[in-house]
């Protein structure tokens, strides 16, 4: 986690920490916690730590600890983060730490002192370096940043993959706020790691949380008094006179919504009920649009702004600083919500403003930020209060509550240490909505986080390097290794012990004889066919837990064979020798490569082909259609290979569904050409800002032309050429690092 800086001096003696925290004292100016104290006292004995602990309360201070200790015995130690905002956050506090020249950064799009004693990277490139063989003879310790993104559909089976690949010798420390079941995690770290892992749970926040519900009528109210409230609202309702037969259609609903018994409840409405002591405020929305809809709406109605003329005046100066570095990013709609406190924020908004919002929020210059689910991931941005305006989000197939984890993972960020007592988390929510949503609320209230589950699903980038650098026995036990495997193979056991009793109670209801078996009633006939039937399912159950993982990984195996990847023997065909380079929509690029479609284009039609396999632009963009005929013809082109059996057999084998958004491909063209956002923009229509998402296109089309450019390492000319064009990418919006 990041919930506090690291402003720090040099850091002592381990000598001189081991004294200081075992009298109670210090480190880096703070007091030890006792969970924090723990934590310390198992790594300084050499083992590796499982923290678990709310969000604020200094998770980030025992591997501030880690780092110090390693780098003052001359190791190496890496900090892993799931986000690239996240990683570069963590860079910018260590590089105040420590001498700049101890600390490195890598994120694929963004490499700095790559040899450093202390790097900061995304997940992905610690995997990365794990499966490509790169020696780390030197690293001693690993910090990963909520750890419990092991359950991500998209990624977790990476953290699996660094957990299992880091050598025994380098100590691990997790970090968690929201990891129910610590110990099944730990006993199968300790298993993986071949030695104990040591677990530090803290459940008590050091700013405690206050819960509220609130809409126009109630106010800020408790769960149990919005209760009464709703009850008595109820009662209202049902003792006013009912419309007369023949009234405008629905009309009863609408007063139900809008009369004056049940007005809707703006954001405005809530932010006003903050004035009154709980800012800086967190507005939670998961709708792009509606953050920026949201944000406007409050600029427009508010009278007074949130600011002072103090603050107003560093906003001013500012914003004139950020105009002369960026001119013609600020609008009017943005210089007049800056000017009252009030900011949105989400992924696909420039990355100029996204860190311009983050400064002047940090820097306590925007009181009321409506924001999305990313702004909640680890980043150091606490507020006093913390506000949902839904707890439905739509989650790719459908509108469902959220999660316990989910909920906290964004109300952990109410409460800021040092400054206030309580944190406050308050969800608008009108009256006639209540009764859908009471069960939901009082899951959310009560905390009770779910399990951290297993995504294992090795991508065919994995197994080709599994299989290119282990005989198949080891890949078994690599595979069988992971927590899937591990969560599995308890299950088999448990079944294993259960199975002798159901089978002994089957002979009990099973007859000795054919003849006792037909003079057996209806009733016992279907018993003994239901317990017969539990049985078989039971056992069949039992088996396929004991080797699902392995027959997985065989299936994928199979695929490469069939396709012609990989040869009967193991032998690396040209498909495999593609595939073990590229990690981004890996079958359809390899297949785009064995087709020769990058060897028959230009270099910026190349790139602009990258950029529509990597990422989609929101269901609401419009992006004008290209002129040129031939676009038409390379879209054909490469829809026929998305299309083709080998993809879609690969996309059904992982469970996902290949990129393929080609209006994307004249955008990153006309990027490789040297065109200025803001001029591509023009092709876009949107409600939305989607400057963050081209920009975020354009790094991962890099990211995935350094992949493809090794593949053609043995062709001088073409590694040359695609080398010259990741350089010519990498510019303006490109190249800030966020």
């Amino acid at each position: 986690m990041s919930e506090e800086q690291s402003d720090s001096p040099s850091p002592a003696s381990r000598e001189q920490r081991s004294e200081a925290h075992a009298r109670g004292k210090t480190f880096r100016g703070t007091l030890l916690d006792p969970f924090q104290s723990r934590a310390i006292r198992y790594l300084e004995q050499g083992f590796s730590v499982l923290v678990c602990a709310p969000t604020g309360t200094g998770k980030t201070l025992i591997a501030d600890f880690l780092v110090d200790e390693i780098l003052g015995s001359g190791g190496h130690v890496v900090y892993t983060a799931p986000i690239k905002a996240l990683s570069n956050q963590k860079y910018r506090e260590y590089t105040r730490a420590h001498e700049a020249s101890a600390v490195g950064l890598i994120t694929g799009d963004m490499v700095i002192n790559r040899e450093a004693p202390l790097r900061i990277m995304t997940t992905e490139v610690l995997r990365n370096m794990l499966l490509e063989g790169e020696p780390l003879e030197e690293l001693k310790g690993v910090i990963i940043d909520e750890i419990h993104f092991l359950d991500d559909e998209e990624r977790g089976t990476v953290w699996e993959e660094v957990l299992i690949h880091l050598p025994r010798t380098v100590r691990i420390l997790g970090l968690s706020a929201t990891l129910a079941n610590l110990d099944e995690f730990a006993a199968w770290l300790t298993f993986v790691r071949g030695s104990e892992v040591k677990v530090v749970r803290e459940r008590k926040r050091a700013v405690p949380l206050t819960h509220w519900l609130a809409n126009v009528q109630s106010g800020l109210v408790s769960a149990s008094d919005y209760r009464e409230n709703w009850l008595a609202w109820r009662k209202e309702l049902s003792d006013q006179p009912q419309a007369p037969a023949g009234g405008r259609r629905g009309g009863g609903r609408r007063r139900r919504r809008s009369g004056h018994a049940a007005p809707t409840t703006t954001p405005h409405d809530i932010v006003e009920q903050l004035r009154a002591g709980y800012l800086q405020a967190l507005y939670f929305v998961f709708s792009r649009k509606q953050t920026e809809e949201f944000a406007r709406q409050l600029a427009a109605r508010v009278a007074l702004p949130f600011v002072g003329p103090a603050e107003s005046n560093r906003i001013q100066a500012r914003l004139e600083q950020f105009e002369r570095e960026y001119p013609l990013v600020l609008t009017d709609e943005h210089r007049a919500m800056y000017a009252k406190g009030i900011a949105f924020h989400h992924a696909g908004a420039h990355v100029a403003i996204k860190a311009l919002v983050e400064e002047l929020y940090e820097r306590r210059l925007v009181y009321v930020l409506f924001c999305t689910s990313t702004f909640a991931l680890g980043i150091n941005m606490p507020a006093r209060t913390v506000v949902f305006d839904s707890i439905m989000k739509y989650d790719g197939r459908s509108v469902v509550p959220l999660t316990v984890r989910q909920y906290m993972q964004k109300a952990g960020r109410a409460g800021r240490r040092g400054i206030d007592d309580h944190g406050h988390v308050v969800v608008r929510l009108d009256y006639a909505d209540y009764d859908n949503l009471r069960e939901d609320i009082a899951r959310l209230h009560q905390g009770r986080y779910e399990p951290v589950s297993s995504s294992f699903n090795l991508s065919f980038n994995s197994v080709v390097s599994l299989i290119r650098q282990h005989s198949m026995p080891e890949v078994r036990e690599i595979v069988e290794r992971s927590f899937l495997s591990f969560h599995l193979q308890r299950e088999a056991r448990l079944l294993a012990e259960q199975l002798p009793r159901l089978a002994q109670r089957v002979e009990k209801f099973r007859p000795e004889t054919p003849e006792a078996f037909e003079a057996m009633g209806h009733k016992e006939k279907h018993r003994l066919a239901r317990e017969e039937k539990k049985l078989r399912q039971m056992e069949k159950k039992q088996k396929a837990s004991e080797s699902w993982t392995w027959e997985a990984f065989n299936q994928k195996i199979d695929f490469l064979q069939t396709t012609g990847y990989v040869a009967e023997d193991g032998t690396f065909l040209a498909g495999a020798e593609i595939l073990q380079h590229v990690q981004i929509q890996e079958i359809l690029v390899t297949e785009l490569i064995l087709n020769g479609v990058f060897e028959e284009v230009p270099m910026s039609v190349f790139f602009g082909i990258l950029t529509g396999l990597v990422q989609e632009l929101p269901r609401s963009a419009f992006v004008r259609k290209p002129r040129e005929s031939w676009w038409y013809d390379l879209f054909r082109r490469v829809n026929r290979i998305r299309h083709s059996d080998v993809v879609r057999q690969a996309d059904a084998l992982s469970g996902t569904e290949s990129v393929y958004a080609p209006y994307m491909m004249p955008l990153g063209y006309r990027w490789a050409e040297g065109d200025r956002l803001a001029d591509i923009l023009g092709d876009v229509e949107s409600p939305t800002d989607v400057a963050g998402d081209l920009v975020s296109a354009f790094r991962r089309a890099k990211d995935l032309a350094s992949q493809i450019r090794e593949v053609y390492r043995a062709d001088e000319d073409r590694f040359r050429a695609i080398g010259d064009l990741m350089r010519s990418v990498t510019r303006d919006e490109v190249e800030v690092l966020d």
